[in-house]
């Protein structure tokens, strides 16, 4: 049997948290036993489902990686095979026309309100004669559903759960419209489309019992079915937006890479031993349904963040320039220059070491390619004080010959030499004249090297000075020390 199974969301939002990870679940699932993974969109409910919400469904699984098999199905499209369905049922005698109007139903809900009793239709039509309804009344189609014994779903994740068949009623499947219902919808494509497996979450477990009745009805073989459960936030409340009830959207826009979030999301309710950080290849080795859990998972930002840092360190210097690119361009209002980018690409080892999102390294990585004068953070200013700003216009000759060959006893007036040839302008013959120049000016070294680290990043915090007068090169390390020493 080959594995078939789906990812179904409806398209009336974003793609949210829990149907990343329902889909990414199908996915691997698929991937695990060589089967295929299907995108339909159950877009019946054409007041709420928008075409925006489907390109950002669309957008948000392929950013994540969980690419699918074969065409996306719009389930609305297919509404003509599903009343054929319907039709199909009523022929057999497993389905009769309901002519209960809306008042009359609602009457009916009422009475079982004030009589305690379950709200649920009474079967008023199900053994009458179409002959009896009043003229004028469209009918809808209701399954008959069995009345005694019980309905069982031998679940993968929640084991065999069973309900009697009383507590079910006989459900609508084509409205008086013409329209076609959810579950008779989902249970007529699952089936044209050989689901072999249905893996969602356990708020669709009432959903199952109905669609096992409709798939006996019709005489057709019941999938095999997995019911998740949801996604709870730390605290054990029900996810919000506080907890990181976004959309995946909103993920990459916060800086978290698709592996992190995929990382993440396939450790919630699901492990393998003691294993944290596990790879897409490693996933797909390892994956089945059954050893998904039945106790709610918890979505953990700070694990998330911890995840996120690890595969920022793992990722190639040139991807992550260019995913920080467009957030740097934004902050600055203009693109990089070939020089800027060239930066970011050789600070990138250093720079990627402790950011946990993408957010975070590209604020941090914004001083290489600022503008002058660069802003200045307040710790920053308090540094460059009248006395700091003179002595850098100082430093700038020390630093501006071409090549940097002298010896301790070429100090002489304080006036570096201006040899040609020599060793170049590299971290370790910084540190040493940067030691020099402190030395003959009777200054501690972190006198120069705290100034001239607020001069060249504009804050107090950043890789080591040398490191960055490195990759900014002699050219851009003495404008910014003539922007700080002319208090530009």
């Amino acid at each position: 049997m080959t594995v078939v199974v789906r990812f179904a969301p409806s398209p009336t939002g974003f793609l949210h948290i829990g149907g990343a990870r329902t889909a990414l679940f199908n996915w691997l699932f698929a991937r695990h036993h060589g089967g295929k993974f299907l995108l339909r969109i159950e877009d019946t409910d054409r007041a709420r489902s928008t075409p925006e919400a489907v390109a950002a469904i669309i957008d948000g699984l392929r950013w994540l990686g969980l690419e699918w098999d074969g065409d996306v199905v719009h389930q609305f499209e297919r509404a003509p095979r599903h009343a054929e369905i319907a039709r199909q049922l009523l022929g057999t005698g497993r389905a009769y026309y309901c002519y209960c109007t809306p008042a009359e139903l609602e009457a009916m809900r009422e009475r079982a309100r004030a009589e305690k009793r379950s709200v649920r239709y009474d079967g008023t039509w199900r053994d009458r004669d179409p002959s009896e309804a009043r003229a004028g009344v469209a009918p809808a189609i209701r399954l008959k559903a069995p009345q005694h014994g019980s309905t069982t779903i031998c679940d993968h994740v929640q084991g065999e759960v069973t309900v009697a068949n009383s507590e079910l009623d006989d459900l609508i499947i084509l409205r008086a419209d013409g329209t076609p219902t959810y579950n008779l919808s989902v249970v007529v494509d699952d089936y044209d489309t050989g689901i072999t497996h249905v893996i969602r979450g356990d708020d669709h477990l009432n959903n199952a019992f109905r669609q096992k009745q409709i798939y006996d009805a019709l005489g057709w073989t019941v999938p095999e079915f997995a019911h998740v459960p949801l996604i709870h936030g730390p605290d054990g409340a029900k996810l919000s937006k506080r907890h990181g009830a976004l959309g995946a959207d909103a993920y990459r826009d916060l800086g978290y890479l698709p592996e992190a979030l995929r990382n993440h999301l396939l450790r919630l309710g699901w492990s393998h031993g003691d294993d944290e950080i596990i790879s897409t290849e490693q996933a797909i080795a390892w994956f089945d349904i059954d050893a998904v859990g039945r106790a709610p998972a918890r979505f953990d930002f700070a694990k998330l963040d911890s995840l996120n840092g690890h595969y920022i360190r793992q990722s190639p210097d040139d991807r992550l320039v260019a995913l920080i690119a467009p957030r740097l361009e934004h902050m600055l209002g203009h693109g990089l220059d070939s020089a800027g980018r060239e930066r970011l690409l050789q600070a990138m080892p250093e720079l990627k070491l402790r950011p946990k999102t993408l957010a975070e390294l590209a604020g941090n990585s914004r001083f290489l390619v600022a503008d002058l004068p660069l802003q200045l953070d307040d710790k920053a200013v308090k540094l460059l004080t009248h006395e700091a700003r003179r002595m850098l216009g100082e430093l700038a000759p020390w630093l501006a010959i071409q090549a940097f060959d002298w010896a301790p006893g070429d100090l002489g007036g304080g006036e570096p030499p201006l040899a040609a040839g020599g060793a170049g302008w590299n971290q370790i013959n910084l540190e040493t004249r940067l030691r020099m120049f402190a030395e003959a000016r009777g200054l501690k070294f972190g006198a120069v090297a705290q100034p001239l680290r607020a001069a060249l990043t504009g804050s107090t915090a950043s890789p080591g000075l040398f490191f960055v007068m490195e990759v900014l090169g002699r050219e851009e390390t003495l404008a910014r020390i003539d922007a700080a020493g002319s208090g530009s």
